[in-house]
């Protein structure tokens, strides 16, 4: 009786427990923890994995969950195979993206003996083409050959879109000409991938092969064919194509007008994109999200900001794509203010910002010389909950570069290691620049040389960073290792060479390679190149030839041309080729005061005070004033900022205590202020007072102040490092007994017991 009893109340719990998970399946998608529940309940009864139909439904709900693991047992353990299980939830994983995941299933198949159906087959190769991953994608046509379910055309299908997304363009016409029907899909599918892997030309005949076969085309072949052009850099070639479908009575719908929209940003052909603008309006197409993104892509590429703005102001619920095209196109046009208070109110209206949002307003920030800014938003970001990615990093980067902040760029670097994106190329490359940048080249290198793979940005950042700390051999000898490593040099590199070759004094070498990267590489001379070997020339004093190659020219000089000359002749002091490259300066940098003050500081050194008189006048007629100087220094993880002239920063009593301290000291030691850098007019004493007060000599007092004895001083300044504030630094370090870096516009300066590695030529 206790036994019958048992197996009754068994039955009953059974079937109370088949109700409740009947009425649990007949939700669409019922959270995990009542799914667990009812897995736990089933397995009690012994009803799972023995029962078919309830372990395919749980399958399939821990696929739609995302639960890989929960799926990859529950799989191992099913006793009675069901074919049709395993086909949903290999397609419930593709449809969630996981595409490993639902790969992973098909062993599992084939080892219950249970041989992958057309069902299977076509989900499989998604996957395979999502990753991509060729040699899996060949082993499933395999299987389909041997299961003799090839010509499917589901299969063959998938089969084609396959070969194609993992650019097996040759097995793809394979199969589709084995194919003995073809549908609009599957000709679809090949002219888009000729056209993605630049076979634009076979693309167009194979559109014109698809009509002949009797199959007309429709928007989703032009559409496929629109964004395969776009893809393969032949963004000129869209457009003609859209008037062709327009022609033919093709009703443009979101995936068309965004795409030539892309194409028309990329190409910059507002007319055309206007155009577009217009018919989007016609066809009330302004309330999809993607099209009003591409619009304001198109106007922020164009340079038409206040237009994309206009856009973005009519859109009634933005969402976070179209926030972060703004974003994006207002970065591209400098409009970093305008960025800063969009994002201000995105985050106000409670817009959800993602790490591409972030992303890009650290970038706008770092990229139009608000660094401060950028490191600001970064640490904001992350105290948000967003995780930086491989794009965030080389965006805060330079920032960090900027204004020194080595322990910041540190932090990043700990950041990229933790996280296992330090071995992206741009990652990689970023850091090298960003310590370069920091005064710390040797670590520069070290990073350089732990590089898994490396680019011609890599390349260049390193040979910067050599350049920017006056190391001529170590960067020529970079450059011949990029030709023993087969890597080819290109402009940049040169310019970098060049720079360092000029910095270092060997004349020699610079005038080789800059006639061999135009006759070995091809490479035409830019004005950057012609301004570096200006500089070269007039430092070993051949100022005539500087002027001569500077007539030759085939192309028009700048302000860096005739700039490079100027500081050439404030070097040798000559006054009538420095006469002949201001007069050019001032037309072509009317209100660059720099020029003024070469000008002025050659007529002091020649003591033709009368000229030094007019050019102060000159400066003061034409309201030109001299940029206030900046500098950085990082104390204890913090930047300060200092202005030349400004008391604004919280130590500057104990600042200025400190400088008049060095002041008498140097005084007393026979150093004397030089008051010819001054150029306003006033008395001397007070241009003693205003030297004092240029923006490195207070960020190294209050390096001096703030850090203990022997500690390194890294300054990084907006403006050259003038004569005078060069030889206090001389005398500060030789006295205080540190190493002091500046990092001026033009270089890297390394004061050390009393002298300087650029041998007093900058």
């Amino acid at each position: 009786m206790v036994m019958v009893s048992s197996s009754l109340s068994h039955k009953g719990i059974s079937s109370c427990m088949l109700t409740a998970v009947e009425s649990l399946f007949q939700r669409s998608l019922p959270s995990l923890s009542p799914t667990r529940q009812a897995h736990a309940g089933l397995l009690k009864c012994g009803l799972v994995p023995g029962d078919a139909r309830h372990t395919s439904k749980l399958l399939a709900f821990y696929a739609g969950h995302r639960c890989v693991a929960d799926v990859e047992f529950l799989s191992r353990s099913v006793t009675r195979p069901d074919p049709f299980a395993f086909s949903g939830v290999i397609s419930v994983l593709v449809r969630s993206h996981l595409f490993s995941a639902a790969l992973s299933l098909l062993p599992c198949m084939l080892s219950l003996r249970l041989p992958p159906d057309p069902f299977v087959l076509p989900a499989a190769l998604k996957a395979c083409a999502a990753l991509p991953s060729l040699p899996i994608g060949r082993q499933i046509h395999a299987l389909s050959l041997v299961g003799e379910v090839s010509s499917d055309r589901f299969v063959a299908s998938a089969l084609v879109d396959m070969y194609l997304k993992c650019a097996a363009v040759a097995d793809a016409y394979q199969v589709f000409d084995e194919m003995p029907e073809k549908c609009v899909v599957v000709w679809s599918s090949m002219i888009a991938g000729c056209a993605t892997h630049g076979r634009t030309g076979e693309a167009f005949q194979m559109l014109d092969r698809m009509r002949s076969s009797g199959v007309e085309p429709n928007l989703i072949t032009f559409n496929g064919l629109i964004v395969g052009l776009k893809r393969c850099g032949r963004p000129h070639e869209t457009l003609p194509l859209l008037r062709r479908m327009h022609s033919e009575g093709f009703e443009l719908d979101e995936v068309s007008v965004s795409s030539t929209l892309s194409a028309a940003s990329d190409v910059e052909d507002l007319t055309m994109g206007c155009q577009i603008h217009g018919y989007v309006i016609k066809t009330r197409l302004e309330t999809n999200s993607s099209v009003v993104s591409a619009l304001l892509d198109m106007y922020g590429k164009c340079g038409c900001a206040d237009e994309m703005i206009r856009v973005f102001d009519t859109v009634t619920a933005p969402d976070v794509g179209s926030c972060n095209a703004l974003l994006a196109g207002l970065s591209r046009n400098g409009r970093v203010d305008d960025a800063l208070k969009a994002f201000a109110e995105f985050q106000a209206q409670g817009i959800k910002l993602n790490v591409v949002s972030w992303t890009s307003i650290v970038a706008c920030c770092s990229q139009n010389g608000k660094d401060m800014d950028a490191l600001q938003l970064f640490r904001r970001m992350q105290s948000a909950g967003v995780e930086p990615n491989a794009v965030t990093i080389p965006c805060l980067l330079p920032a960090c570069g900027n204004v020194a902040a080595l322990l910041q760029g540190k932090s990043a670097h700990c950041f990229s290691l933790r996280k296992g994106i330090l071995a992206d190329v741009y990652v990689g490359s970023s850091l090298v620049d960003m310590y370069a940048k920091c005064g710390r080249i040797a670590d520069a290198r070290v990073v350089f040389d732990a590089m898994p793979s490396r680019n011609i940005v890599s390349w260049n950042a390193i040979v910067g960073g050599y350049a920017m700390h006056g190391k001529a051999k170590d960067a020529i000898e970079l450059l011949l290792s990029m030709k023993r490593n087969r890597h080819k040099p290109d402009s940049v590199t040169f310019v970098c060479v060049l720079s360092a070759c000029s910095q270092a004094g060997l004349t020699e070498d610079g005038e080789r390679y800059f006639y061999e990267m135009q006759r070995d590489y091809g490479i035409t001379a830019s004005v950057e190149h012609y301004a570096c070997m200006v500089s070269l020339l007039g430092r070993a004093g051949r100022l005539d030839e500087a002027y001569e190659l500077i007539r030759k020219m085939h192309v028009e000089p700048d302000g860096c041309v005739w700039g490079a000359l100027l500081s050439a002749c404030r070097v040798h002091n000559n006054v009538t080729l420095a006469e002949t490259a201001a007069d050019k300066l001032f037309e072509l940098e009317p209100a660059n005061a720099g020029n003024y003050v070469l000008l002025s500081n050659i007529y002091a050194a020649k003591g033709m005070l009368d000229e030094v008189d007019r050019v102060r006048d000159t400066m003061k007629t034409m309201g030109v004033k001299k940029n206030p100087g900046c500098s950085w220094i990082e104390i204890r993880n913090k930047v300060h900022m200092l202005l030349a002239g400004h008391k604004s920063h919280s130590q500057m009593s104990r600042i200025t205590e400190k400088l008049e301290k060095l002041s008498e000291e140097m005084k007393r030691l026979g150093y004397l202020p030089s008051t010819n850098f001054v150029l306003q007019d006033v008395e001397e004493q007070d241009k003693e007072h205003i030297l004092c007060g240029h923006s490195e000599k207070l960020a190294v007092a209050l390096g001096l102040i703030s850090t203990p004895a022997g500690t390194p001083l890294r300054v990084i300044k907006n403006l050259r490092i003038c004569g005078d504030c060069h030889a206090a630094m001389k005398f500060i370090s030789k006295f205080e007994g540190r190493e002091i870096l500046v990092r001026d516009t033009n270089r890297y300066h390394r004061f050390e017991d009393g002298s300087c590695s650029c041998g007093d030529y900058w």
